[in-house]
């Protein structure tokens, strides 16, 4: 009995070691194992490790000239501890804090402290005017700045805390909306001594209190040697290297290229949330609504490597991979000229700031965008550091107007109504419709010429199809449309791109688990505008017979986007075919960018008879008298004929709101063609403020190379 305990002791015991010895080989020799992850991981805990930074990548244009890139940077920078002692609000809110201790001498040592204070700020200034040879004002100037900028947000988080006003919330839809104008004006009326809100203002801690401040660029190594010297040992102030997110083109394509700053929303840093080497650190910056810099961030952005010493004094290392860059189609230098002329132009008075201009490359393998203008501009490198003020901006610089503000289209949309109204056989060329020298009925538009001379287009020629065109006649284009099944009618605005959003990033992006793309606008053909994102043609909202009267004019409630409206144009210069704009080279990830039905083209099956129409139409605005836009183009179109080039246009203005509005197409003896729309905010005449923009911009386009004869080298 008791052998045969023994026996089975003996037994049990050299089973449980073979598999503990099992279980240590598979340890030590299958890396792959869970087991050998969390040995590794152990070790990583245990040891020294240090993360390293990546680069972003390169935004670059059509023909590789660098839009965004990263560039080594050293700046001499500032606590706002530090720079706050030039700021007498805050000080006075430690007073009025020290006032409330017990201690009687409280007041004093703060008024000794912020003397001492300001005394060493001001040897700092100094000691910075010396050496950079920048005078003392200016930097007293930038640190003003630098106190105004987050006392201001102090006092917005302060009123926000304290006094949120549910009417000012809910007329700018959120809290953060609100501008600081109105915050503040609500908070001194809550709260009317300025003691009180000081006190109130000083409870407030934001993390931009504890951030360094760029006070001055540190430009050469002559520079970083010599702060080194004056300052390593002032308290307050930092050498700082970083990589500076530079914009050497400034202002230009602002909205489109778009900026970095810090990440602070969840939805955002929910991106790389998985991956640590990816995942945002708290100085770490990213793209910003909305532009490529944001689109793109998983493709810009890049992984940091890593090196650390495990417990087994190993050095283990993790290479950095560098963010890949991004190509546009965009031409740059073509973009920069169109803004400057935009901005230096001399518009009437009640025109602008607000303005749009789309350059789109008429090909059949592509439709490329080749400028997307948006007027007020800003300068991308500041933009981190003046956001507040332009959220604020009255002009709303941050918006891009090409994409993501809808205007009713005006009369450029009648060569739309016309091919609405041809290919469903309610019109034929020849059929005219009569514009008497007489008031149009109660609820109908009336005719331009009869607003203005009291005359009709009956005295001018036979109001058919061709004429209509030429001429704008508002009487044509509203009967012509109430003539067409509302359905039909939204149908052929939609297939020539109205009514949906347009503008998509690389397949790459759009793939993502978190997707992300462009704010822009669908625009809206319906009696409402849609409350949901519209991806076919089933979920538009109804229209209803009264309306189609408006539509036939562009008014009413038909909305589009500039990008659109430049788009449609494209479609009618490549004889019908329909393709999305392209505003990015290629997707990064394949060598094909979009296999899609809409990128690669949509026959709208528009006849030759139809086309045929319209683009005698719409070469009669430009080419014959009588035509809108004939008298601002007359004095170029021998230079136009010179060069085999020939412009199509229509123009279009609006009331309620008053816009200005010009779309067309330019086509040259070799069958390349750009297409443009133009829009002017406040304009009253598109045959006035908007048509010479665009004749200006088709001459641009010229010079670039993409139409006609240049002097550059032809381009391929």
């Amino acid at each position: 009995m008791y052998e045969k305990r023994i026996k089975f002791f003996v037994i049990l015991s050299a089973l449980l070691l073979f598999l503990c010895l099992l279980r240590l080989i598979q340890m030590q020799l299958l890396p792959t194992s869970s087991v050998q992850s969390d040995i590794d991981q152990l070790k990583r805990q245990k040891g020294q490790s240090r993360q390293l930074k990546t680069v972003r990548g390169e935004i670059l244009d059509r023909n590789d000239n660098v839009l965004a890139t990263d560039e080594p940077h050293f700046q001499l920078c500032i606590d706002y501890k530090f720079s706050s002692f030039m700021d007498d609000r805050v000080g006075q809110g430690k007073l009025l804090k020290a006032a409330d201790k017990d201690d009687p001498d409280a007041v004093a040592k703060v008024q000794k402290e912020l003397e001492l204070g300001l005394e060493d700020l001001n040897q700092v200034i100094d000691k910075c005017a010396q050496f950079r040879g920048v005078e003392s004002s200016k930097i007293r100037t930038e640190i003003q700045r630098i106190n105004n900028r987050i006392w201001n947000q102090r006092t917005f988080q302060a009123w926000a805390r304290y006094f949120p006003n549910p009417e000012l919330i809910s007329k700018y839809n959120s809290i953060i909306s609100v501008p600081h104008s109105e915050a503040f004006a609500d908070f001194e009326a809550k709260e009317p001594d300025l003691t009180k809100r000081i006190r109130l203002i000083d409870k407030i801690d934001i993390a931009e209190m504890h951030d360094p401040e760029a006070l001055l660029a540190l430009k050469t190594d002559d520079d970083i040697f010599a702060a080194q010297l004056e300052f390593l040992k002032v308290d307050g102030i930092n050498i700082m290297p970083k990589a500076r997110r530079l914009y050497p083109y400034g202002t230009v394509a602002a909205q489109t290229i778009g900026w970095v700053g810090r990440v602070t929303q969840t939805k955002d840093r929910q991106l790389f949330k998985d991956d640590k080497l990816a995942s945002y650190l708290t100085e770490d910056l990213g793209g910003r609504e909305d532009g490529v810099e944001y689109i793109c961030e998983s493709i810009l952005r890049g992984r940091r490597g890593e090196e650390f010493e495990d417990i087994d004094s190993q050095i283990v290392r993790t290479e950095i991979s560098f963010g890949s860059n991004v190509k546009l189609t965009l031409d740059i230098e073509l973009q920069e000229k169109i803004e400057n002329y935009l901005a230096t132009y001399p518009h009437e008075p009640n025109c602008g700031p607000g303005m749009a201009a789309v350059v789109i490359e008429v090909e059949v393998g592509t439709s490329e965008i080749l400028a997307l203008v948006s007027m007020p501009v800003y300068d991308l490198n500041r933009a981190r550091y003046d956001y507040t003020e332009l959220n604020n901006n009255p002009d709303k610089p941050l918006i891009n107007r090409a994409i993501n503000k809808r205007y009713p289209p005006g009369s450029v949309v009648k060569p739309m109504i016309l091919v609405a109204g041809l290919e469903s056989g309610k019109i034929t060329p020849e059929q005219t419709i009569s514009c008497p020298a007489q008031k149009a009925p109660t609820g109908w538009p009336n005719c331009l010429l009869f607003k203005r001379f009291r005359t009709g287009h009956d005295g001018r020629w036979e109001n058919n199809a061709r004429n209509a065109i030429r001429g704008s006649c508002n009487i044509f284009f509203s009967r012509l449309a109430h003539r067409i099944d509302p359905l039909v009618l939204q149908q052929w605005l939609f297939n020539f791109g109205y009514g949906q959003k347009t503008l998509f990033p690389p397949p790459s992006i759009a793939q993502n688990e978190i997707p992300r793309n462009f704010r822009q606008l669908s625009g809206v053909i319906s009696n409402i505008a849609p409350r949901k994102h519209i991806t076919d043609f089933e979920q538009i909202p109804p229209l209803s017979n009264s309306e189609r009267r408006w539509f036939g004019i562009g008014q009413g409630n038909l909305r589009a986007t500039p990008l659109q409206v430049a788009n449609s144009m494209a479609t009618i210069a490549r004889y019908g075919l329909f393709k999305l704009p392209q505003l990015f080279k290629q997707d990064i990830q394949n060598a094909v960018y979009d296999s899609s039905a809409a990128s690669q083209g949509i026959d709208l099956e528009i006849s030759p008879g139809t086309l045929a129409v319209i683009y005698d139409g719409m070469s009669a605005v430009v080419n014959e008298i009588s035509g809108t836009a004939h008298t601002t183009f007359a004095e170029i179109l021998p230079d136009l004929t010179e060069k085999n080039i020939k412009v199509y246009g229509k123009t279009g203005s609006t009331q309620a709101p008053e816009i200005a509005l010009f779309g067309g197409f330019a086509v040259d003896g070799k069958n390349k063609s750009i297409a443009i729309a133009v829009v002017v905010e406040g304009g009253q005449s598109g045959s006035n403020d908007a048509a010479p923009l665009a004749r200006d911009i088709i001459l641009f386009c010229i010079e670039a190379g993409y139409i006609g004869q240049s002097q550059n080298a032809e381009r391929n």
